[in-house]
Order: C-alpha cells, then structure tokens, then sequence
C-alpha cells in the first residue's frame, strides 16, 4: 500500500457507487484512487454479483470482486424499502457524483429522476452506466461485455485470419466504458467549477464497444472495404506480428520505413529494405504473407532471448510475449508498484493489482481495501446523523 501525506487529485469529493460488476466499479475505484470518498452501495445479504464469481476465492471475496473495489466504503440499502431511499437521498444531497448501472428508468421509479436532483441536489454529476444507451431502436436493453464484443465488431476482427471470431480475454467494453465514465465524470465536474452545476453523463456499452474499433471503423469509413481479422497483425502496418522463434515467439512492431530499415540491418539483411516488395510500408502490406513468412523464417534460427537483446540494443521495438505469471512478476511491473497490497478487514494483508497512473504533486494512493459486504454502513449513517436505535429499526425492517 502506497503511503502519501498529501492531499489526493479528488480529496473532498464524495461519490456514491451504486454500480455492480466490472464498468462502474472499475470508473468508482478509478475515481477512489484519486482520494474520492467513494461509498459502495449494494443490496442487504447478496452485494455485488461479483462476490461469488469465482473460484478464486480470498477467503470469502471473489478475486474478481477484489480486483475493481479498492479505495471504497461498502454499505447496504434496500433500495425496494422507502426508509433506504430516505437514506440514499440524504448521501445523494451532499454528494459530488453518483454513478449507477441500473436499467434504464430505474432510479427515476424509485424517486430520483430529474426533477428531484434539480430540486434536491443541482450540484451533483449523475453518471448512468447504460447497455445500449437512452436513445435508439435497442434503448433500455441490458448489455454484457461479451455480447458488446459481438455485436459492435469487436469480434470480427480479432482472432486468426482462417478461424472464428474472437472475444478478447479481458472485459475490453466494460473496461472501456468504466474508463469513458471517469473522464466524462472528471470532465462534468471541471464544467461545474464554471457552471456551479452538475449535470447528467451518459456512456453504453454499445457506444463504447462501436468507439473501439477506432482505426478500423476510419479505414472502412474511407475505403468501404470490409475489415478483416489478422490475427497477431495489424490492419495498416507490416511487419507488425508475433513471430515464433526457436524456443518461443517474439512481439515486433516496425511502425515506419526507416525503422524498418534499421530492422533488417539489424538482423543482418540489409537487401530486405531495398527490395521493391518491401521497401515502403504500402509494399509491405500489399505482400504481407511474403514478409512476414521471411521474417518468421530468420526468427526460427535463435532464441527468443537472443533477439530482444540484440534488437532492442539497435532500439528496434520488440518484446517477449509473456504469460499472466511473468508480467505481474516482472521486475519493471515490480518497480512501478503495479502490484500492490492493503490490509483487509477479515483476511489481513492482501495483493491487489496496482494503480496505473502517477501524479507530481497530488499521489493517487491504495488507501482502503475492498470492503466487506455492508462493512462501512453503521459509520456512514452515524456521520448522517443516525442514532444507534435509528440504525437498528433500520436493520430490523430490511432498509439496510
């Protein structure tokens, strides 16, 4: 756990996370790593769903869960009863975001839809965490990040040029949007140093799985050729390709001709970047097979080893390709603190999956570890004003 003295980027901003699973948890923890005050809010006896997602387990919690709650508070409420609802809104009247994952319109049934924050709470960022978004033929629908892959195009792209579509092995849509939330979040609230307001933010799964696709959506866009799937290669650049070697396979990205050049003196083959099949990048993409075959070809003769260092010696950009295990215990993983530990409440010190952006002058920092299911809910009614007999009726009749 990184230790800081002083203030966060977020120090006195308060969210209220009514999020589950992967997008809003992830933006929430995001937003907690910049010393956010963020209160996880999650249904009495069950929590988040990702609590049971596993094995592997740490002690009761979920991995999974583990990995996208540090640096929260964890409460319950009943949302279905009106004495939580009660309580949610007393948080949400002095709170700087809420974030929610909720079904279209669900809020709004239970007494939060806009007339309320505008009357109750102008001040605070409403970001909605939606599947397919609150406009179009599918709005309202629920949406998953494997079947976002599917449908925005994500899959069709990725995987070998001769096998099925492929999902990517992380949640990238989920990870996606949680990213697109905290930089509509951070945005909305910049505009309200100007405005004095808060305002209501909208990011899907559908949006950001179509937004993924980035450069490939532009080349279809300007040419109306359908985009393929090139496994390890890339759509524009070449050789751009994993490359099996005699012990293993090597990454290498030659993003221009001169580095292309410098490649192939480099390997000892200086006559490659003279060829006119392979001169400029346009060549090398229009006879891909030819030029990646030559390349896997020389790769075979040595180890893996052997041609990072003399290539990165050249600086010819290049990299091993590495399992889970060798990059979470890599010396330079190590030495950016992308692995980290925090002193859970029931299972002592725990490991944790870092944090991966750095500030000069205000540390993000892993302050607190997931919390428990409801660990944190008596301290926050307590510093609403709650008495000891108020949280108990509160209990009893399944507000929290």
């Amino acid at each position: 756990m990184t230790e800081t003295a002083a203030p966060g980027a977020l120090d006195g901003i308060r969210v209220i996370d009514l999020t589950r699973v992967l997008a809003g948890p992830f933006c929430a923890m995001l937003l907690g790593d910049m010393a956010a005050d963020v209160i996880k809010v999650e249904q009495p006896g069950r929590g988040d769903d990702t609590r049971a997602w596993g094995p592997p387990f740490v002690g009761e919690e979920s991995a999974y869960y583990l990995g996208v709650n540090r640096n929260k508070r964890g409460i319950t409420l009943n949302l279905k009863e009106a004495a939580a609802r009660e309580v949610l809104a007393e948080l949400l009247s002095d709170a700087d975001v809420v974030i929610d994952n909720f079904k279209l319109g669900t809020l709004a049934r239970f007494g939060f839809d806009a007339a309320w924050y505008e009357e109750n709470a102008p001040q605070i960022i409403r970001a909605s965490i939606l599947g397919y978004g609150s406009t179009g033929p599918r709005a309202g629908l629920p949406g998953y990040d494997f079947l976002l892959q599917a449908e925005s195009g994500l899959m069709s792209i990725t995987g070998e040029a001769d096998g099925d579509p492929m999902k990517l092995g992380v949640a990238i849509v989920d990870i996606g949007t949680g990213m697109y939330a905290l930089s509509s979040i951070l945005a909305a609230l910049q505009a309200r140093h100007r405005t004095g307001k808060g305002q209501y933010v909208e990011v899907s799964l559908y949006d950001t799985g179509v937004s993924l696709l980035a450069n490939v959506a532009a080349n279809f866009l300007a040419s109306g050729n359908p985009a393929g799937r090139y496994g390890n290669g890339h759509p524009n650049i070449v050789p751009y390709n994993a490359y099996p070697t005699r012990d293993g396979m090597i990454a290498l990205s030659i993003g221009n001709d001169g580095q292309f050049r410098t490649f192939c003196e480099t390997v000892g083959k200086p006559e490659w970047a003279d060829d006119e099949k392979f001169a400029r990048n346009r060549d090398r993409v229009e006879n891909r097979g030819a030029c990646d075959g030559m390349i896997s070809d020389l790769f075979r003769t040595n180890d893996t080893d052997n041609w990072i260092e003399k290539l990165l010696a050249a600086k010819v950009s290049c990299a091993p390709i590495n399992t889970v295990e060798q990059a979470l215990t890599a010396d330079h993983t190590i030495a950016r603190e992308l692995v980290t530990e925090a002193e859970h409440s029931t299972e002592g010190l725990i490991a944790l999956p870092g944090i991966p952006f750095r500030f000069s002058d205000t540390a993000a920092s892993v302050r607190r570890a997931p919390p428990v299911l409801g660990e944190h809910t008596e301290e926050v009614l307590t510093a609403l004003g709650k008495s000891e007999d108020e949280i108990a009726a509160l209990r009893e009749t399944g507000a929290i």
